[in-house]
């Protein structure tokens, strides 16, 4: 059960990286019904710690505090791979113990100091992924996904990629519904699809070229049967053109990202209401139950039953019960 933090401010730490990680697991959310950790930000000994913006922080805490945690987070900094002694003996101690350690951005590199990525698929920045293989070229570098899990270690992207790899964590060790009540209250998707390829010096799309509204018509409209035919006729262009242009700005295809969303409004629906499996796939475009159990399981490794057990909330009791009976031979 993951009920406690530390967080490794290195010299140069870059702000907004660390306020991620101090957003995600620092806050008290249990008066939103939401997770409360134990959290603490460390330095390698208390005092001011420089950040990569010219100002610095005061850290109370030593090391010491990432000796018993649950997970150990270390955000981006300037010379994230130049980390000391100290600190990599402290991420490899929570390593062997087997705590969480998860980087966001070029903290990966500190990882890759202290041997955490030797034979493991790990990702970074986009800029910086060529850099992390030549330095460990005992790492698995993929520099196309947002975040990577591998055992016990899980490295993110760039800046806001931080934010999935988290949510990711919550999802994993406290349910869904943690994670959906922590991205609620930070307005962030629980969960993004696709990878960094949909970042990486790409021109921004102007306004009028945007598939955004019909990504939101989509996702009000997910029962419907969203053909690329209807899609592209929707879009003003052609079905070539569609798929190219869905592809740039999600990194995904039009039937991964409708599969997706079905999945997540399925993972809804059985957490918060009492409906059966069959209305539930009606309701989330998948026709029958049969399509429903195929892509849920595809997608999370469980089935949809299974899901609600483990997951479903306090007003779902009916529903469980009915999902647990025997269906009548006949």
């Amino acid at each position: 059960m993951l009920t406690s933090v530390a967080v490794i401010a290195l010299p140069q730490v870059a702000p907004f990286e660390l306020g991620v990680v101090c957003e995600v697991f620092g806050i008290d959310r249990s008066g939103t019904g939401g997770p409360t950790f134990d959290f603490a930000v460390a330095g390698e000994r208390p005092g001011p710690v420089e950040t990569s913006m010219g100002f610095s922080i005061t850290v109370e805490h030593g090391l010491e505090a990432a000796a018993s945690a649950d997970l150990v987070a270390v955000p981006a900094a300037k010379r994230a791979g130049e980390v000391s002694e100290p600190v990599r003996a402290a991420l490899r101690a929570a390593a062997d113990r087997g705590a969480w350690v998860l980087s966001v951005c070029s903290g990966a590199f500190a990882l890759g100091a202290a041997g955490l990525l030797d034979g493991r698929r790990c990702t970074t920045h986009w800029m910086y992924a060529q850099e992390l293989a030549d330095r460990f070229p005992l790492a698995d570098v993929d520099p196309d996904v947002l975040y990577v899990e591998d055992g016990r270690v899980i490295t993110s992207a760039g800046t806001a990629a931080g934010i999935d790899a988290c949510l990711h964590l919550v999802r994993r060790e406290l349910g869904p519904a943690a994670a959906s009540t922590i991205a609620r209250r930070m307005v962030v998707p629980p969960h993004r699809d696709g990878g960094q390829a949909q970042f990486v010096e790409a021109p921004l799309p102007r306004e009028a070229d945007t598939l955004a509204p019909l990504l939101a018509w989509m996702q009000a409209n997910l029962e419907q049967p969203l053909t690329v035919p209807e899609l592209a006729h929707r879009a003003l262009v052609s079905e070539r053109t569609f798929a190219r242009r869905f592809r740039a700005e999600t990194g995904t295809t039009p039937a991964a990202w409708v599969n997706r969303q079905r999945v997540l409004r399925a993972q809804d629906l059985l957490e918060q209401t009492d409906l059966g499996v069959e209305e539930v796939a009606r309701r989330c475009g998948f026709g029958a139950a049969a399509g429903l159990r195929h892509h849920f399981t595809r997608m999370l490794g469980t089935s949809p039953l299974a899901y609600r057990r483990r997951f479903a909330g306090p007003g779902t009791e009916q529903a469980r019960q009915r999902d647990a009976e025997p269906v009548p031979s006949r």
